[in-house]
């Protein structure tokens, strides 16, 4: 057996090194050297000869007296203690062995000084792996880094006399046995040149040995062939050429340009192309400005006429009051692999509002994988989603998106994060700008592995993509590439960067491109010539002269995406181009549903008060109870998806609803087990998903803003624990939900359910900000609405669904009104008939003497009515506004007129008079009622804070809105 197979000893293997020294007795030649040179000196000490007192007959028997050499042949030892093998070399009789207790005390001390000295190695190895990042050569401007101590054989007492010394490396790939030397060279070649790993913080062992036996069997290096080498200096050169030639054709014009970080486009083409190898068919990105256009031409295949049309901005009459800027719009596109796969590329359209794209991405993979039934998330759909470092350290929404990665409700099975680490901000350099080493160090809250990487060594980054992906392949997890460049030009093309940055951006200067750089790499191989590249530069340049002139022509013909494929039965537009749809159920298939939603497996243990909770909707569904809030939704979502339709919910707390409301999704007692009735409805039913959010907003609202992108067939819904909490995903309302169809001509038709009402509870969970939503409502492009009747909220869902009109649609969802005894439905009211927009006075017959007609919606509603029956005012009229927007000026025309053209209208709301939605009345009505009745609005003072934390001034308050209502003195406190 070869020296390097034998086991190593530690301080617990002492008989390792009797075993060698009882080889050493037999065959010196068959040891190692090191180990030959050490016994050589043992030998020849002269150690005084002690007897162990057991008489020659019977010499002590151990490893360092193997039997074997105790006796000679005739039971004695061989006398003189020391024998000469034939080769020369000294050999020590077993009985000299034996009778030498100093020399066994130096065996031993020589073994427990090995083993401390391994103990040092395996430090020094350990270190590496965890801190071999921070030494790596990553930047390419050459920064010097810090050189920690704990990769110095010094630090652990090896000198260069240590560094041929063998050691055990049975935690690396490769010999058993090698020197300090070599272990060195190794770890250094893998975690030091230009890429670093950050992988140590993984607690799952196999994991970390997976990724270190990837990384340190090649060394982090990958040998290209030349075909390989050819593909990424043609990939620079179309990054590089793209860029020079708008900057030349549109000298001035913004277009964030990707120069000084053009190794993305061959990092992205590598990716795709491995991507297509694991049988991944369909690629969500996300990426911001810097780059887009580039990755578009490049990457995604927008025609470079398309973009340079957008240039040249020739039309600007479509575009009044719409549209967005070319570095913000999205794309889809098909790519072709090397080997023959078809991959769909979809890049998403976004703001300027950095990383907020990323959960949209997730969220319309997400989508895809529902609709196609990938059981397995992450085989055929990725999500690639391309970061700026000072984003990515800087904005929120990276964290709330990095844990969605492996929460069963929002996982896809992994996602390749791209830093394309330009290391700046705007005009703000690292320090200024993060209070970590990395910006990715946030990304370390997951078990995943983080590749900083030199973008100026394509081959580095192509060894990264292929670790990369095969890592999320194998574990279904993200994975993060941060990738060291910089940025040649400012934050734009008009910026000057040397006001703020003037030391970087003179090195900048004076670098060579990486393109430049690649290209003397490939000359100097041999393996590629002068002419190659300007072949490949010639007639890249050449293609992008032909679009420009297409791009010019008079004749051009416009190549903007439309809506089509799962999108093509839906429209956007006006409310008035759609027609209503009847939304009513068949009774008896409604009260079967209902009652299938109390069926629960034998052996599930229930809560007391579901068992209650069961009992109710039973008696419901047989007609001897009206229907309330949560039963009524509960329907909705039941009908639509025995109907093909499937629904989803998310929110904090939604399976069983922040106000113990709905329990949808129930618990077993005793074992902890959950089962969820809604989809145990029907065969074929359509699935009806419902999910506990993390506690986030902007990231799951972004989610499922993305779901819905993707699934127009379906109803989508987020619930805010409060509706207050809102504001926490205002970006995603402001910049993504009302304005995507305006921007972007993209539908959705995500709901928001947010819960509204002043019930005492104080500022912040009384309001949903009614006032924002309405503020930013124009050309219909959402649906604010307020039902007061558990009927007219399942209509309105089903509204959502079964019409082609695809709108957001925000809902003021009730908190009180959950369980208020006048806030019920018949179930007959949900068998026929639709949504209202508005709800007429609740007499049979219209009022022949009214004096003043309220306009209200939602909670309110039910105190005034309570309040106009106490006082028995019957010249009062209640009508309820159940939709504010599009406004329905014909419903509400129709529902007053019966009272006379000079009858006074108030509105009346519980929110101050600068929130709710009197602002917006106010604005389109002013003092008349659509130019017909006198109009004035009642609320409480204005604010700015939209309530008391006072729960007895919140009674004073309100009791004084509805005394107003009711022309009282609200001097006076009602009774």
């Amino acid at each position: 057996m070869d020296q390097t197979d034998l086991p190593w000893p530690d301080s617990t293997n002492l008989a390792y090194v009797e075993q060698l020294y009882g080889r050493y007795v037999q065959d010196p030649d068959s040891l190692d050297p090191t180990w030959r040179e050490y016994f050589d000196r043992w030998a020849r000490e002269d150690v005084p000869t002690r007897s162990n007192g057991l008489g020659p007959s019977f010499q002590a028997r151990s490893i360092f007296n193997p039997a074997s050499q105790a006796t000679n042949g005739n039971g004695s030892g061989s006398g003189n203690g020391q024998h000469h093998h034939g080769n020369g070399h000294p050999a020590v009789s077993p009985s000299a062995i034996t009778s030498q207790p100093a020399l066994n005390r130096e065996l031993e001390r020589q073994a427990m000084s090995l083993s401390s000295l391994q103990d040092r190695v395996d430090q020094l190895i350990r270190n590496y792996r965890v801190r071999g990042h921070i030494v790596a050569q990553l930047d390419p401007l050459g920064t010097k880094r810090e050189d920690p101590s704990e990769l110095d054989p010094g630090t652990y007492g090896f000198t260069d006399a240590d560094m041929d010394r063998p050691f055990h490396t049975a935690t690396m790939p490769g010999p058993n046995i090698r020197t300090l030397r070599q272990i060195i060279e190794q770890l250094r070649n893998t975690y030091c040149r230009n890429i670093g790993a950050q992988f140590m913080h993984i607690d799952n062992l196999g994991v970390r040995q997976w990724l270190q036996d990837r990384m340190e069997a090649d060394e982090n290096k990958v040998d290209l062939s030349r075909k390989e080498q050819i593909r990424i200096l043609t990939r620079l050169t179309d990054a590089v050429i793209f860029e020079q030639f708008i900057q030349k054709k549109f000298t001035g014009a913004k277009s964030f340009s990707l120069e000084g970080a053009e190794s993305l486009i061959p990092l992205l083409d590598l990716s795709l192309e491995k991507a297509g190898d694991q049988g991944v068919r369909e690629v969500v990105i996300g990426m911001a400005h810097r780059g887009r256009l580039n990755v578009l031409a490049n990457i995604i295949g927008k025609g470079p006429q398309q973009i340079f049309r957008e240039f040249e901005d020739v039309d600007p009459d479509r575009y009044i009051g719409r549209g967005d800027v070319k570095y913000h719009l999205g794309y889809s596109g098909d790519w072709r692999t090397r080997h023959g796969q078809n991959i769909h590329l979809s890049l998403c359209f976004n703001p300027s509002h950095l990383e907020f794209v990323n959960p949209v991405a997730l969220g319309r993979m997400r989508a895809k994988q529902d609709r196609t039934g990938e059981a397995t998330r992450g085989e055929k759909g990725m999500v690639v989603l391309i970061h700026g470092d000072a984003a990515f350290a800087g904005e929120g929404i990276i964290q709330e998106t990095l844990n969605l990665s492996n929460l069963p409700g929002y996982t896809i099975g992994g996602t390749l994060h791209i830093v394309v680490n330009n290391q700046i901000g705007f005009t703000t350099s690292p320090p200024e700008a993060r209070s970590s080493r990395y910006a990715t160090d946030v990304a370390k809250m997951l078990q995943i592995p983080i590749f900083h990487v030199n973008g100026e060594s394509p081959e580095a980054v192509a060894s990264v993509v292929r670790l990369a992906m095969d890592f999320r392949r194998e574990f279904k997890r993200d994975v993060v590439i941060d990738m060291y460049c910089y940025r040649r030009r400012g934050h734009n093309e008009g910026d000057e960067p040397g006001f703020t940055q003037p030391i970087m951006y003179d090195a900048i200067e004076k670098r060579k491109s990486v393109h430049e750089g690649y290209l003397d790499h490939l000359l100097q191989l041999g393996g590629v010539t002068q002419e190659d590249a300007d072949r490949i530069a010639h007639r890249r340049t050449e293609l992008l002269e032909k679009e420009l002139s297409a791009a010019r022509s008079e004749n051009y013909v416009s190549q903007a995406q439309e809506l089509g494929g799962i999108w093509e039965n839906y429209f956007g537009g006006l409310e008035s181009s759609v027609a209503d749809v009847n939304t009513g159920y068949d009774k008896a298939e409604l009260q079967s549903l209902l009652e299938k939603q109390t069926r629960l497996p034998d052996d599930f243990n229930f809560h007391p008060k579901i068992k209650r909770l069961h009992r109710i909707r039973r008696q419901m569904a047989e007609g001897a109870r009206s229907l309330d809030w949560a039963s009524a939704e509960a329907l909705a979502m039941a009908t639509l998806s025995v109907e093909g339709y499937r629904v989803r919910l998310s929110g904090q707390d939604c399976q069983r609803g922040t106000f113990s409301h709905r329990h949808a999704v129930v618990h077993d007692i005793k074992t902890g087990e959950t089962y969820c009735p809604l989809q145990h409805l029907a065969e074929g039913q359509a699935p009806i998903e419902i999910v506990n959010s993390p506690l986030s907003e902007a990231g799951v609202m972004g989610f499922e803003f993305g779901y819905s992108l993707d699934y127009p067939d379906g109803l989508v819904m987020w619930e805010a624990q409060f509706g207050d909490f809102v504001n926490a995903a205002q970006v995603i309302i402001d910049q993504f939900l009302v304005s995507a169809e305006d921007k972007w001509r993209r539908l959705n038709a995500l709901v928001l359910l947010l819960p509204h009402g002043f019930e005492g509870q104080g500022p912040e969970h009384s309001s949903a900000r009614l006032e924002r939503f309405l503020m930013l409502s124009a050309e219909d492009n959402i649906q604010v609405c307020n039902p007061t009747t558990p009927a007219q909220y399942f209509h309105l869902l089903r509204r959502q669904v079964l019409r082609p009109w695809r709108k957001p649609l925000i809902v003021m969802s009730p908190k009180s009104l959950l369980r208020h005894p006048a806030a019920v439905s018949s179930i007959d009211a949900m068998a026929s008939g639709r949504f209202h927009r508005v709800l007429a006075d609740v007499s049979t017959e219209p009022r022949k003497d009214v004096s003043r007609v309220l306009l209200c919606s939602g909670k309110i509603y039910y105190e005034l009515a309570e309040q106009r029956e106490k006082l028995e005012r019957n010249d009062v009229a209640i009508l309820r506004l159940e939709q504010y927007y599009p406004f329905p000026d014909k419903a509400l025309a129709k529902a007053i007129e019966p009272y006379g053209k000079q009858v006074p209208v108030y509105w009346v709301q519980e929110e101050p008079v600068n929130m709710g939605a009197w602002p917006m009345l106010r604005r389109d009505h002013c003092t008349r009622l659509l130019g017909r009745w006198p109009f004035e609005g009642i609320g409480r003072p204005e604010s700015a804070s939209p309530a008391t934390g006072s729960r007895a001034a919140h009674q004073i308050e309100q009791e004084r809105v509805i005394a107003e209502a009711f022309g009282e003195d609200v001097g006076q406190s009602v009774s």
